[in-house]
């Protein structure tokens, strides 16, 4: 038992300092990549252990949501996959960014919610079985609207083989989740939760690995556009997580509804992201930058705007951040029209 609660101790530990572990092996990569650059072949497989740890936690009352509240999880499935891509594909013209790197932004709008959305929810104070159940339909989804969306929007850049990356996201997302949704049923609830309890140490050490990795196989590239990546990674995370708040709004959805959409739109697979362009595209090697990018600022921003907006609550009279600032906005407005 004793042994089960440090475990536990451990492993909250590690999700909590997600961004740090990131920074230090981004850090490591770079500075030895001839090491790193050994990961590179293994990124699906560290992939496929992520998405079999998501399917171990996985259970039927996650898909009940599904017909229990039909309307907000469309909401949060359609948001994903309309606001990410064409705010991506967007920065891609606007920014003028080279042909790999576009195809790399376009892999990350395309992708299906993140996982670490489900814990930016929970310290939002956001719907969390809601964030669950759109994070599990839109990676259910992804083998068949990733590629659909990165054939109509990235293209012009690069060759788009739909059906090749089809079986790619078969093979890395839906089998591992099928094998742990499976393996939880034959085992039970109760021995699946001391797995569950190591769970965030071995995701959370397979997603900064293949970050150093990426980080090492590109450091060329990242002297040179390093900043540009981050800008457009930044300005995408942001135009998610304020559209996915909106969008929950025009559907009347409650306060906590929006921030859960807010995160599940503004927080990308980056894992996935980046075994797509490793595996589709290794001859060219930046296309994974703007996820590897993306892995360290989604886990960094995203977790600083849960903190600061959790304080606002569904039943107090306050109003959420959001919503203060929509308002100080409009009252300015009247504020001036008043004077003229």
């Amino acid at each position: 038992m004793n042994d089960m609660k440090y475990l536990v101790k451990v492993s909250q530990f590690v999700n909590k300092t997600f961004a740090l572990w990131v920074i230090i092996f981004g850090i490591l990569g770079f500075i030895f990549p001839e090491i790193f650059k050994l990961v590179g072949p293994y990124v699906p497989v560290l992939l496929g252990v992520v998405m079999f740890g998501m399917g171990l936690t996985l259970s039927t009352a996650d898909f009940r949501e599904v017909v229990r509240r039909p309307k907000e999880v469309l909401t949060g499935v359609v948001a994903q996959f309309t606001i990410m891509p064409l705010s991506a594909y967007a920065l891609c013209v606007l920014l003028n960014l080279p042909a790999d790197v576009a195809v790399g932004m376009m892999l990350l709008g395309c992708a299906p919610g993140g996982t670490a959305s489900n814990v930016v929810t929970f310290i939002a104070r956001g719907d969390v079985a809601l964030s669950v159940t759109v994070t599990s339909c839109t990676t259910l989804l992804a083998p068949i609207v990733t590629p659909a969306l990165m054939y109509v929007f990235a293209n012009q850049w690069l060759a788009i083989d739909p059906a090749s990356m089809f079986l790619s996201i078969v093979q890395m997302i839906l089998l591992p989740i099928a094998a742990g949704v499976v393996i939880h049923k034959l085992a039970g609830d109760k021995n699946v939760e001391k797995c569950v309890a190591a769970l965030p140490i071995v995701s959370v050490g397979a997603i900064v690995v293949i970050a150093a990795a990426v980080v090492a196989a590109t450091r060329a590239q990242l002297l040179n556009v390093g900043l540009l990546i981050f800008a457009a990674v930044a300005v995408q995370n942001a135009v998610g997580m304020l559209l996915g708040w909106y969008a929950a709004r025009f559907m009347g959805m409650s306060l906590s509804k929006r921030k859960t959409l807010a995160f599940e739109v503004g927080m990308q697979n980056s894992g996935l992201a980046v075994a797509l362009a490793t595996l589709h595209f290794a001859a060219a090697p930046a296309t994974a930058l703007p996820a590897a990018v993306a892995a360290l600022w989604h886990n960094v921003a995203s977790p600083a705007v849960a903190s600061w907006v959790q304080k606002w609550r569904d039943a107090g009279e306050k109003e959420s951040f959001f919503d203060r600032i929509e308002r100080e906005v409009q009252e300015s407005k009247t504020a001036k029209r008043s004077a003229a």
